[in-house]
């Protein structure tokens, strides 16, 4: 353990930082301004401290700049999440109020208590592969705004407006019919070609996108690629995120990090699963879209499987079919394989238009999930002629009191 641990709380303007000892008493606290020169500020402050750790709040985010360049400077810096400094202030306090020398007080404190918490280390690799994964989504964010707008614009122009999905191409052939009527439709009509020249200008820099990110993720010789329903933009969101998986200890721990792994919820005698909402987002939307792209290939495994429990009566909206084969865990220098990978498990829900395969793959729970056909033993046979609290009780249902 540290002798000395310099909490940092990041902001835009400026950095807090508050020295404490491994029995929490403050030393000393400074807050820079963020220029060129704050990494040697914060040194040159903490120099009294020859056996010193800092840990920086959200080091992968606002404080990703400052806790590289300290990394770059010799020191040894943690990672602690904001919301282990919230809970060291709700703990203390009976709240979550802060300011900014509270704040970078509860996050030393929570990095001297907490054994968890990861060290941050130099970019890699990952990082290329993370910065082109969140252009490649930043770019189909704005290229939907500019298609709704588009349409919203067409719906002016041409009764019941455009009814198959717009391109800049069918959007040019659609403006050359119209002849405005008066200036107001010509207004439009101007405003519909400058939208439909960005929807080309946005599909071009996606095109470009693509390829960098195919390069990058075979610079990184992972074998990823060559499982069914995963690409680069798959392969290089996956890898950016995880970096390396053999800092899981095995795969619950790797599922409950992309949000794939069943939460219990019981109370009493009632064992209750339900999927977690937690996790890495994006990770867990990867592994949805792999796992979708295999339903939607007929001679695929993932398909089979999906067939499979369609055929034992699961209904279309909520299946709990496992996609058999191969580990979804990327192998390469930037992310190694764990010893033993999850698997993605496709999930559907109906949405506004129809039925949709919306919900982000998961891992088959080991116990039983939410409902009693959920799970792999088959549900108690039961009569539908019966009356509801009978069916309830042989479910294992509770109904309200009357």
């Amino acid at each position: 353990m540290a002798a000395v641990m310099i909490g940092v709380g990041p902001h835009k303007a400026t950095h807090t930082a508050v020295a404490v000892s491994a029995a929490e008493e403050p030393l000393g606290e400074l807050q820079v301004r963020a220029c060129a020169a704050q990494a040697e500020r914060l040194l040159a402050w903490a120099a009294a401290w020859s056996q010193r750790t800092w840990a920086v709040e959200g080091a992968g985010g606002l404080g990703h700049l400052l806790a590289q360049q300290l990394l770059a400077a010799g020191e040894r810096v943690l990672d602690v999440p904001p919301r282990l400094g919230a809970r060291v202030r709700l703990l203390a306090a009976g709240d979550v109020n802060k300011n900014d020398p509270s704040d970078a007080r509860s996050v030393a404190v929570a990095a001297l208590r907490s054994p968890g918490v990861a060290e941050v280390r130099p970019d890699d690799h990952a990082a290329v592969l993370k910065i082109w994964s969140k252009r490649y989504r930043d770019l189909g964010r704005t290229r939907t705004q500019v298609v709704c707008r588009l349409h919203a614009v067409l719906c002016d122009l041409v009764p019941g407006g455009v009814s198959r999905p717009i391109y800049a191409s069918r959007a040019a052939r659609i403006l050359q019919q119209i002849t405005p009527a008066d200036a107001v439709a010509a207004a439009r009509c101007e405003l519909a070609a400058a939208f439909a020249e960005d929807l080309r200008r946005i599909d071009a820099q996606t095109r470009g996108t693509r390829k960098k990110l195919a390069a990058a993720v075979a610079a990184t010789g992972t074998s990823l690629t060559r499982l069914s329903g995963v690409g680069p933009v798959i392969a290089a969101a996956v890898i950016g995120d995880v970096r390396d998986v053999s800092r899981f200890p095995g795969r619950d721990h790797f599922a409950a990090c992309d949000g794939t792994a069943p939460i219990e919820v019981s109370s009493g005698p009632r064992k209750i699963y339900r999927l977690s909402r937690r996790g890495n987002r994006r990770h867990g939307h990867a592994i949805h879209m792999a796992a979708v792209t295999q339903i939607h290939h007929r001679h695929s495994d993932g398909r089979a499987c999906y067939d499979k429990k369609l055929a034992e009566g699961k209904t279309p909206k909520r299946p709990c079919a496992r996609l058999s084969g191969r580990s979804a865990t990327p192998s390469s220098p930037a992310c190694r394989p764990a010893p033993a990978a999850p698997q993605p498990v496709p999930r559907a829900r109906e949405g506004s238009r129809g039925t949709t395969l919306s919900q982000r793959g998961r891992i088959a729970p080991q116990a039983p999930a939410l409902r009693t056909s959920h799970s792999r033993a088959p549900p108690p046979p039961y009569d539908r002629g019966q009356p509801p609290a009978a069916r309830a009780s042989q479910e294992g249902q509770i109904l309200p009191a009357p």
